[in-house]
């Protein structure tokens, strides 16, 4: 059985980018390990949600807790960084920020838990971050040096099938169902990577409950009425019945089912 460590921004992404793949491993036999780089202190929530005097970084710390038990998550660690709130906000400039992090710095800390956990398998984001959240690319660029640090052997990129999103928005649309405002066809466009970049498709439909359980457990960020979780079965099993990975040392024309393929 192998290791895999999975390193995320906030809480809730693990959830959301491959809660699936997570549960599916954890179920193998494989040590899994969240390894998460804030608290997610920015976030938004409803007024009233919170108790007096709670703030929301304790709220996603327990819920990420949470969620991880659902998966099957061995061990949780946050890296101790401060949410750097999105793209050009005045949080992306607090010197605590995870977007302000010194990379060596920032790395050495998620080697050390790579080391420790003889890690055969990182996961982190495309270079993009997936959707160019500040926070999400300094994971693709911290993992990457950790993974150097440590001598990590296999490290994926979990990224987003831009060419899928794109089909099943254009079905939703067709269906005269809901769609996000925030989806415009230019934002369409930067999500993810196109299609022929991937070059692992994980099938993680028989894991998709304990997958929605896990997003549930993100009380605080994703409500029972969000558009994730109001989705009618067969529209959420289309939008999250597969996860996308690039393996970082594929040979021309690999194609992967699974992450841990081809490992003793």
């Amino acid at each position: 059985m192998a290791t895999l460590v999975t390193f995320h921004a906030h809480p809730d992404d693990e959830s959301i980018a491959m809660g699936g793949v997570m549960a599916k491993a954890a179920d193998e036999g494989h040590r899994v390990v969240l390894v998460v780089a804030t608290r997610g202190e920015h976030g938004e929530v409803e007024d009233g949600f919170l108790p007096e005097g709670e703030a929301l970084w304790e709220r996603r710390v327990q819920e990420t807790r949470a969620s991880a038990a659902i998966l099957g998550v061995a061990r949780v660690e946050f890296l101790g960084y401060v949410d750097s709130g999105m793209i050009g906000t005045p949080e992306n400039d607090l010197p605590e920020s995870f977007w302000q992090a010194d990379v060596d710095e920032a790395a050495a800390r998620l080697a050390a838990i790579l080391t420790e956990e003889h890690a055969d398998i990182l996961t982190i984001y495309d270079e993009d971050g997936n959707y160019g959240h500040p926070d999400h690319i300094q994971v693709h660029r911290v993992g990457l040096r950790a993974a150097e640090q440590a001598g990590t052997p296999r490290v994926y990129m979990n990224t987003i099938n831009r060419n899928h999103i794109k089909r099943s928005f254009g079905e939703l649309a067709e269906a005269g169902e809901e769609v996000p405002d925030d989806l415009d066809p230019e934002f369409l466009e930067t999500l993810g990577v196109p299609e022929e970049r991937i070059t692992t498709t994980v099938d993680v439909r028989r894991w998709l409950d304990r997958k929605r359980a896990s997003m549930a457990a993100h009380a605080s960020q994703i409500s029972e009425t969000s558009f994730f979780l109001a989705m009618p079965p067969q529209r959420f099993e289309s939008g999250f019945g597969q996860e996308w990975f690039i393996r970082c040392d594929a040979e021309p024309g690999l194609v992967e089912t699974d992450l841990f393929d081809g490992l003793g």
